[in-house]
């Protein structure tokens, strides 16, 4: 049985400018809608419908297929369904097969799982229906404005009769449309032509969960919940060819100690020290990339014999180039910041990593936090993600050491 999770995913965005690459988590949205449909059990091949060649590539690397979405159907008013069928129709064409199940899957829910792709995709399969959507139950009073009566113009109950408002417990339950999920029987999704036919299942997901993503603050929030929501996945050396740190907040604790004679002293960590050295050991490109112009930057780069690149205002930029000319896939590299001069630079990477002291918009953005903030061995931390547990093991805490101009 073939059963197809597509992915719309149009370049145009009129209220989040190039929404679909949006990252959340520090993953773009296309790549973790691919990735939760990856993850299914039920799910066998999944498609990307867009019409922009960024998206594209973003989701091939992800594992997708791409359709390329006609202009005729990828404008404002095209609808989810006739990118579905145009998928549907190019993959048929492209594996010389049919599809028995056909998902859609929108990537503007950002927390969809693969136990909702596997709940909707096996109530097709297993249960015999001929629908079926992700929901989550809700106990809210549905109010709408201007009934057709006088007495209703002010505001009505949709799902209540406001003169009797029973106890939630005396109420049936309710479900919310998630917006993330469905499953048809494709060949009654072709007869039909649109999402709900026969025999719909309900399949309930986690309230907390659900958030579709239409303006910049649905974004905001999404990037707020992802630490809490999304699970822990920390990055391996197998993920990874070079490692970028920021320097102030990230390898110090962000103070800068100055003398009577306005020289400028900062505290750095021993064990970051011995992480970086075993980067390094580990064959791994390393690079100090700072925005301040100081000497204490360059003199610590020296002593742990990395290059340093310093004084840079457009970090991005920096990064973007030095990657180019070591021939360094920006989506293996892991960069290290704690403050937002370092998000244009979380926008480009593949694993965004804030320490844990970094700004809230800083941890928002990253794919993985550190439990340890900077300066006080943030980078040691992030050495034992990569290299292995051995690099876990606490060291005995030391006085932090001092790099002078």
């Amino acid at each position: 049985m073939t059963v197809l999770a597509v992915i719309p995913a149009r370049g145009g965005s009129k209220g989040v400018p190039a929404k679909n690459l949006a990252q959340v988590g520090g993953v773009p949205l296309v790549v973790r809608a691919v990735r939760a449909c990856r993850a299914s059990r039920k799910v066998t091949d999944v498609v990307v419908s867009t019409d922009d060649p960024a998206i594209a590539d973003a989701a091939r690397a992800a594992g997708a297929e791409i359709v390329l979405r006609p202009a005729a159907i990828a404008g404002d008013t095209a609808t989810s369904e006739a990118a579905v069928r145009h998928a549907m129709d190019g993959f048929e064409a492209m594996r010389g097969v049919t599809v028995d199940v056909v998902l859609l899957v929108q990537c503007t829910s950002p927390f969809i799982t693969a136990a909702d792709m596997d709940g909707v995709a096996g109530a097709i399969t297993d249960e015999g229906a001929d629908t079926a959507l992700t929901v989550a139950p809700t106990h809210g009073f549905i109010w709408r404005e201007g009934g057709a009566s006088s007495a209703e113009a002010d505001g009505y109950g949709v799902n209540h009769d406001k003169s009797n408002r029973p106890r939630r417990q005396d109420r049936p339950q309710e479900y919310l449309e998630t917006g993330a999920a469905y499953a048809m029987r494709a060949d009654g999704f072709r007869e039909v032509g649109h999402r709900f036919f026969g025999r719909t299942k309900l399949v309930e997901t986690g309230a907390a969960r659900v958030l579709e993503i239409d303006d910049p603050h649905d974004l905001a929030r999404a990037r707020a919940l992802a630490p809490l929501l999304d699970p822990a996945v920390l990055p391996s050396h197998d993920d990874i060819d070079a490692v970028v740190l920021d320097f102030d907040g990230t390898q110090t604790d962000d103070k800068v100690y100055v003398d009577s004679e306005g020289r400028e002293m900062v505290a750095v960590h021993r064990g970051d020290g011995l992480g970086v050295a075993a980067l390094r050991r580990a064959g791994l490109r390393l690079l100090v990339l700072s925005t301040e112009q100081n000497p204490v930057v360059a003199a610590r780069a020296a002593k742990l014999k990395v290059p340093v690149l310093h004084g840079i205002d457009r970090k991005d930029l920096a990064l973007k180039q030095w990657c180019d000319e070591h021939g360094v896939t920006p989506e293996r590299v892991l960069y290290v910041g704690n403050d937002v001069n370092d998000l244009p630079c979380f926008g480009l990477v593949g694993w965004p990593v804030a320490v844990a002291s970094a700004h809230d918009a800083v941890r928002a953005a990253a794919r993985a936090v550190t439990t340890t903030p900077g300066g006080e061995g943030a980078i040691r931390e992030i050495a034992g993600w990569l290299l292995g547990p051995g690099l876990h093991i606490p060291t005995p805490h030391l006085p932090p050491t001092h790099a002078e101009n």
